[in-house]
């Protein structure tokens, strides 16, 4: 039974806090005071017997007992949510799915997917933000997302969340159609440093894939670099210059198709990381959610 001394407006004001991680950024978002804000959560903690926050000079973060906390309030939050909505829907009322989508499926399998679900059904509007996994995971966990798609198995804030597997990505390097490597059959790995990378940032499951590569052959990516998730930059940047993108295959399919871009045999990976959706096992699906999952597997099936 919840404690009677728990209010929601505790529990609000633990959530923004813990994802705003500054008193006073949580305060201005839910358009409170920030001594209001303190007073709620020192109420939460005192009511807890224990404190979910590590303070310190940058902000503050939550503690172990701040995250199992989290890992149950913001889903059950969710869940009034929806009940309270559900009470006061009348027939015909528009359902949304919230989606995180990563890099690696931007191109072609997300919009294909929404593409699919929209022809079946006209009441449901789609919601898509993007990141790196570690963001919108730590999203999808709050509750604040309905599933992730994209590769993230490597990605260690996935723990508790569950994956399913759809199909195989490779990070595949690209070029320019007529760009000086792109007759060099392979091109000797030496070489790529010359030109300028547009690459994954750093932290990111991609980057780390890529860091490995370059430790294994002795590479060091060139201070002329890009470090971006944006799709738009990175193909205008590449298709106007020299420079080398290493990306997602799916990103780039649709220009290597066209003759606009050129695939580099260097060797960075085969088979490719595992692209799938994930899901908060705490978090009942509804059902707009769960056509969305299906037409996502039915796109991935017709890879």
């Amino acid at each position: 039974m919840l404690n009677p001394r728990i209010k929601l407006r505790h529990l609000q004001a633990f959530l923004e806090l813990a994802k705003r991680r500054s008193f006073v950024r949580a305060a201005e978002s839910l358009a409170i005071t920030q001594p209001a804000l303190s007073k709620a959560i020192r109420e939460l903690e005192d009511n807890l017997g224990t404190a979910l926050f590590d303070r310190g000079p940058r902000g503050v973060s939550l503690n172990q007992a701040g995250l199992t906390l989290l890992r149950h309030a913001g889903p059950a939050l969710r869940t009034l949510d929806e009940g309270l909505t559900a009470i006061g829907e009348v027939s015909g009322r528009e359902r949304w799915v919230r989606v995180g989508a990563l890099s690696t499926v931007e191109s072609r399998l997300v919009p294909l997917a929404i593409e699919r679900l929209h022809a079946r059904f006209d009441d449901i509007g789609v919601r898509v933000d993007s990141g790196p996994s570690a963001y919108l995971l730590s999203r999808l966990r709050g509750g604040e997302l309905d599933l992730v798609v994209g590769r993230m198995t490597a990605a260690r804030e996935i723990g508790d969340l569950a994956f399913e597997h759809l199909y195989y990505e490779p990070l595949v390097v690209a070029v320019r159609t007529g760009h000086p490597l792109a007759g060099d059959t392979p091109p000797t790995l030496a070489r790529l440093v010359d030109y300028p990378w547009i690459l994954p940032p750093p932290q990111t499951t991609l980057r780390q894939q890529l860091d490995s590569f370059c430790v294994q052959h002795g590479l060091r990516p060139p201070e002329r670099r890009v470090e971006t998730l944006s799709l738009a930059i990175s193909r205008r940047y590449v298709l106007d210059g020299e420079a080398l993108w290493i990306a997602p295959r799916e990103a780039i399919d649709e220009d290597v198709a066209a003759g606009r871009l050129t695939l580099l045999d260097v060797g960075l990976e085969r088979q490719g990381g595992s692209v799938g959706l994930c899901l908060n096992a705490s978090m009942q699906p509804t059902l707009a959610l769960e056509a969305f999952c299906e037409a996502l597997r039915e796109v991935a099936g017709e890879r």
